[in-house]
């Protein structure tokens, strides 16, 4: 049911300016902006690693990189692109756009947003604090298998600082998740229904349902990850009676939710943008809606198939193969409704277009190699082999990167008022597609002839040097297309020609509003009657997808401290954590000033609840 937001008042909100206005900022909008810039950031780097991963892979027998160093980058690679590039990017078109295509005025909890949005950056922080405090940096993979990640392997502090930056990571996804689910359910506009959502706020709906059920499952693993490595406990050490096993079981039930938690919106978004350059409707909307619930669903079965090698037994290996093969149904679908829109459309290959081609291609690609993961037999050929990852980056890179990038071209003329330029588009949507099949389809080969994944150097003559040669130049290819994006967004920013309000001729709400939308999103309130409302009131008359009430009266939060208070009292805590067991003297003090710093933060939050208790 939507909120009646037309009895609310508007609260002046005090003024900031510059960097305090940011830091103090609520507004979804902003939050979303700040989501996308740190996330993109943390995207550079985790890129920069993957070029020296493919700079000491590039030949054989190559000395660019130490062992160590290499698992090191290796594991900060991983770690990056999933919890600090994609999932947070994901986030901050959420932010930005769920409120303004339901209609609303802002999240349900604008300050806890914000302290969404801190604790993501505190987390990285503390991260990528461990190549200077911690002696180095994780170094036993994005997946941090046991025993590996035990004191004897892993001997620096860099796993710590993993499992206490993944926790602060983690509490700010849980955060977001609850606020987009409450946001979606509470504040849509009257007469917007879920069967008339956008199909990007059904996607955002499903992830974050999948985030609440599926980070237990890992913060309960790294947290028993901690004690084992801090407090003399055994829970993952074979030798002292622990299980190994305890540790996948834990990380892949979060672990193969998490590639949806990371497709879903890319999906999403896709199927906001394949209409609107088809100039039709997107094909068969129920289907794509549900097919992202059974997905959502499906999603918690298939967790075992990446232990195939792991000795389950005959009947798990054939309930696990089945629900992975299952699950490619609802997904298949789909691709076929994606199809069926372009089918006879009137289609402009904008830049966004190309995007949503280019990801249909690439997904696809990874998908039928999945299906094939999904038989046990042919898995346990290729398990930790290079075929491996060529699936994982065409589903994660070549799916939820290419339509990312996508919809920043999209979205871009709405946040700021300014078009990007198309030319440029064009040339980075090249430039991405030829780097990107160039670095990963070779290595598909490498795994089927045998190349195991994490190694960090190989012998010469093993058939490995060309597809490795040929993967390191297509490495560097995705780096220029990537900086070709850099060099086009900065000029947009400046010289970009002005959008208009709605220059994709688009049908959805967030386009009803101005470029960039002020601060309170809207100044009417819209009562929506069809899933396209701007679309249909465009084409098909007045008043046919939507009427305004225009008795309406936006509320809007103040700037607000106590998120980033309370969010910088948990990053200290972290800290306090790190050196309870080695340094007590230093753990002890921190902890107690974290809690005192903390409570500042919570005390203000409520104080200001009282005082403003709409929101």
């Amino acid at each position: 049911m939507a909120t009646d937001v037309s009895t609310l008042h508007h609260a002046p909100a005090k003024q900031r300016r510059g960097w305090l206005e940011w830091i103090t900022t609520v507004d979804h909008k902003k939050i979303g902006i700040m989501y996308a810039v740190t996330a993109f950031l943390f995207f550079v780097i985790g890129g920069l690693e993957a070029l020296l991963i493919r700079l000491q892979l590039g030949t054989p027998q190559n000395t660019l990189l130490t062992p160590e160093a290499y698992n090191q980058v290796f594991t900060m690679h991983g770690t990056t692109m999933v919890f600090m590039a994609i999932m947070p990017v994901n986030a901050g078109f959420m932010n930005y756009f769920v409120p303004l295509m339901i209609g609303a005025g802002d999240m349900a909890y604008p300050r806890m947003n914000a302290m969404s949005y801190w604790l993501l950056l505190f987390g990285g922080i503390v991260m990528y604090s461990s190549f200077v405090f911690g002696g180095g940096a994780p170094d036993a993979g994005w997946f941090a298998y046991a025993p590996l990640t035990s004191t004897t392997y892993s001997v620096t502090r860099g796993m710590d600082y993993w499992v206490l930056g993944l926790q602060l990571l983690g509490v700010s996804s849980l955060a977001g998740s609850v606020n987009i689910i409450v946001t979606i359910i509470r504040l849509r506009a009257p007469g917007m229904r879920f069967n008339r959502m956008p199909l990007f706020v059904w996607m955002s709906f499903v992830t974050s349902f999948l985030l609440i059920f599926a980070l237990p499952s890992i913060t309960v693993g790294i947290t028993l990850l901690f004690f084992d490595r801090n407090f003399g406990t055994n829970f993952f050490l074979p030798a002292a009676g622990g299980d190994p096993l305890l540790w996948q079981h834990l990380f892949w039930f979060f672990g193969h939710p998490e590639v949806y938690i990371m497709i879903l919106p890319a999906f999403g978004v896709v199927s906001e943008m394949l209409p609107v350059f088809s100039r039709k409707p997107i094909f068969g909307y129920e289907f794509v809606a549900y097919s992202g619930v059974a997905i959502g669903v499906l999603g918690f079965t298939v967790w075992a198939h990446h232990m195939f090698a792991t000795n389950l037994g005959v009947i798990a290996d054939t309930f696990f193969a089945a629900a992975s093969m299952l699950i490619s149904v609802p997904t298949g679908v789909k691709i076929f409704n994606w199809l069926a829109t372009l089918w006879r459309g009137e289609l402009r290959f904008k830049t966004p277009m190309l995007f949503s081609l280019g990801f249909i291609a690439m997904f696809v690609i990874g998908g039928i190699s999945g299906v094939s993961l999904a038989a046990a037999p042919f898995d346990l050929q290729v398990t930790d082999s290079y075929f491996v990852v060529a699936h994982f980056h065409y589903v994660l890179f070549g799916g939820a990167v290419f339509a990312l990038f996508g919809a920043s071209y999209y979205w871009f003329p709405k946040i700021t008022g300014k078009m990007m330029s198309e030319r440029i588009g064009k040339w980075h949507f090249w430039i991405l597609m030829l780097g990107f099949n160039l670095t990963f389809f070779p290595q598909h080969m490498l795994g089927l002839q045998g190349m195991p994944r994490r190694v960090w150097t190989y012998q010469q003559n093993q058939g490995w040097d060309f597809y490795n040669l040929l993967s390191t130049i297509g490495a560097f290819c995705i780096a220029l297309g990537t900086l070709v994006f850099i060099v086009n967004f900065i000029i947009s920013l400046r010289k970009g020609a002005p959008a208009g309000n709605d220059p994709w001729d688009a049908a959805t709400l967030e386009w009803a509003t101005t470029s960039p939308p002020p601060a309170h999103n809207f100044d009417v309130e819209y009562i929506v009657h069809s899933r396209r409302p701007l679309w249909d009131n465009k084409y098909s008359g007045e008043g046919r997808g939507m009427t305004i009430n225009y008795d309406f009266h936006p509320h809007l939060p103040p700037p607000s401290f106590a998120p980033i208070i309370f969010s910088f009292g948990l990053f200290v805590l972290a800290y306090g954590m790190l050196n309870l067991a080695s340094a007590p003297l230093i753990g002890i003090p921190l902890i107690l000033v974290a809690l005192a710093i903390a409570f500042v933060g919570m005390n203000r939050w409520v104080g200001e609840i009282a005082q403003d208790p709409v929101l």
